[in-house]
């Protein structure tokens, strides 16, 4: 499996992750030199369907520094853009330390923590 890209949320409209975290894992992320991508909020992305949800949903093996797996499972859902199972990995800045995450996201190995079998339902978008 090839190296997993990179995806970081910088949660800046629902702020659910603690500032520090995010802020941490970020400079992490860039003073390690990896490439990576970064977005201002998967949430706000879903509700709009943005398509580089469906281009990050097909790139392969993917790590994404966000919140709990089955939230993140469920903004891809929302946005028509599923994420694969078995090569997927998500890191968790609410509940993880920005030490226990950027050593994740920047392990070369790929730890598939998608929850699996789970049902997720479309979410109408208001008119």
């Amino acid at each position: 499996m090839p190296e997993p890209k990179l995806l970081y949320c910088h949660c800046q409209y629902a702020q659910v992750v603690p500032r520090e975290t995010k802020e941490a894992v970020l400079r992490s992320l860039c003073e390690a030199g990896v490439d990576f991508e970064a977005v201002a909020d998967l949430c706000e992305m879903a509700a709009r369907k943005d398509p580089a949800l469906a281009r990050l949903s097909a790139c392969g093996a993917l790590k994404i520094a966000a919140c709990f797996p089955r939230a993140v499972k469920g903004l891809f859902h929302q946005a028509g853009s599923d994420l694969a199972i078995e090569s997927t990995e998500v890191l968790n800045m609410r509940t993880e330390s920005a030490e226990q995450v950027a050593e994740r996201a920047l392990a070369p190995d790929l730890q598939p923590n998608v929850p699996a079998g789970k049902e997720t339902i479309q979410i109408p978008t208001p008119a």
